[in-house]
């Protein structure tokens, strides 16, 4: 009895395992790993079926998957196998799509489990995802003000260096002015046709040309 209701479970599996219903997945642990390599045994597979079982999981409605609803077939030495996650209750497969979007979502989760990736854990029927963008240590708000604060602080700087070089060219005044007031007093008038020196001002001096003769021979 026990034998003819293995048998009828066996022929069940088969029947269900079948390449235009199943996922075939092809693992590289040896190039993966090196000499850390692992083997691959029926611990390896009950991991395996746990983790799809695990992202059926997930899927709206298939929340009641069992590891012994996810089936393996045509295992080989080289690690490449079938599986199918069956519905115990409808006895056929679930819907292929179902299957792929759980272990799409799940992918990561799946890979590292086995310490492999999307390279050497090949799911051949699913595209691989995406990594997930990495988090910036740094919040980008925070790059941003530190942007803007630098950008602030130089034209600042830059202002009141301006405002520094405005003052000192007012301070020394205009270029020129006091050699012009030297050049006018270096200029000779000539009235009635006689040179006379022009009155110096700052210095008190008196033009000769309009001293009488007394005051000429008269010292001081």
């Amino acid at each position: 009895m026990l034998w003819a209701l293995f048998f009828l479970v066996t022929t069940i599996h088969a029947e269900l395992c079948r390449p235009e219903n199943a996922f075939k997945v092809r693992l590289s642990i040896k190039a993966a790993l090196g000499d850390k390599a692992y083997v691959w045994d029926t611990d390896e597979e009950y991991l395996f079926r746990a983790m799809v079982a695990f992202s059926m999981r997930k899927v709206p409605n298939r929340e009641g998957t069992e590891i012994s609803h996810v089936l393996l077939c045509n295992v080989t030495q080289r690690v490449s196998f079938w599986f199918v996650v069956t519905d115990p209750l409808k006895n056929h497969t679930l819907p292929a799509a179902e299957v792929q979007s759980a272990i799409r979502m799940n992918r990561n989760r799946i890979n590292s489990a086995f310490f492999l990736d999307d390279h050497t854990l090949e799911f051949l029927k699913i595209p691989s995802t995406l990594a997930p963008p990495m988090d910036p240590s740094v919040p980008v708000w925070i790059i941003v003000f530190g942007v803007i604060f630098c950008i602030v602080t130089v034209a600042i700087a830059l202002l009141v260096l301006s405002g520094i070089r405005q003052r000192r060219r007012n301070k020394k005044g205009p270029p020129g002015v006091e050699d012009a007031e030297d050049k006018c007093e270096n200029i000779i008038t000539i009235e009635n046709g006689i040179p006379c020196d022009p009155l110096d001002m700052k210095g008190g001096h008196i033009n000769d040309g309009f001293l009488t003769e007394d005051e000429r021979l008269t010292p001081l």
